[in-house]
């Protein structure tokens, strides 16, 4: 299943369907390329887990890389 949704916390898109154990960046393949895909606007980025690889319009954060939320409460 994959679910998208907004800063505010509206979901704008729900693909379900997917059984079992398949690969996230496959799930997010599918999910553009159908008749009623997953649309975003061309001037944002999204913020996506390990699981899927950086590519255009997709920010995944390093294997291994520990982030900690006081290093970027500065802005």
């Amino acid at each position: 299943m994959l679910g998208v949704c907004t800063s505010d916390m509206f979901f704008v898109y729900i693909l379900p369907g997917w059984e079992g154990s398949v690969a996230n960046g496959r799930v997010l393949r599918d999910a553009i390329s159908r008749r009623h895909r997953l649309k975003f606007p061309h001037d944002c980025y999204y913020l996506v887990d390990v699981g899927y690889t950086n590519c255009e319009r997709f920010l995944a954060p390093f294997r291994g890389q520990r982030y900690h939320l006081n290093e970027w409460h500065q802005g």
